[in-house]
């Protein structure tokens, strides 16, 4: 299984396999061709509140994903993530994201989760 997190504002690589993006909004100033984005499964995404609560500074990264991980055992996230799983166990997958730290957003916790 091969998963990784990219920039989604990196040029696409050949490696990169299904690009998909795990951002709620799409990223500012990007069109969808230059983006090359296969799957957006929305739903997977951290909710807004959740989103604007980490983004305020109110509380640590691991209290984050630890929230995160909860909010993806909804019905339809549990079904997005699965889904996502298949795809690594089918071939390269690549999250996209515009966070700037990417080693400390949502995207690594989908990454640990996908492992």
């Amino acid at each position: 299984m091969s998963v990784r997190i990219r920039r989604v504002y990196e040029s696409p690589e050949p490696e990169d396999g299904v690009r998909v993006l795990v951002d709620r909004l799409w990223p500012r100033g990007l069109s969808k061709d230059a983006a090359r984005v296969d799957e957006w499964p929305k739903a997977m995404t951290p909710s807004t509140e959740l989103r604007r609560w980490y983004h305020a500074g109110e509380g640590s990264y691991e209290e984050f994903a630890r929230r995160y991980e909860a909010e993806l055992t909804a019905p339809e996230a549990a079904e997005l993530l699965a889904h996502v799983r298949e795809l690594a166990d089918e071939g390269p997958v690549t999250l996209l994201t515009s966070a700037k730290t990417p080693e400390e957003s949502h995207a690594a916790v989908l990454v640990r989760l996908l492992g």
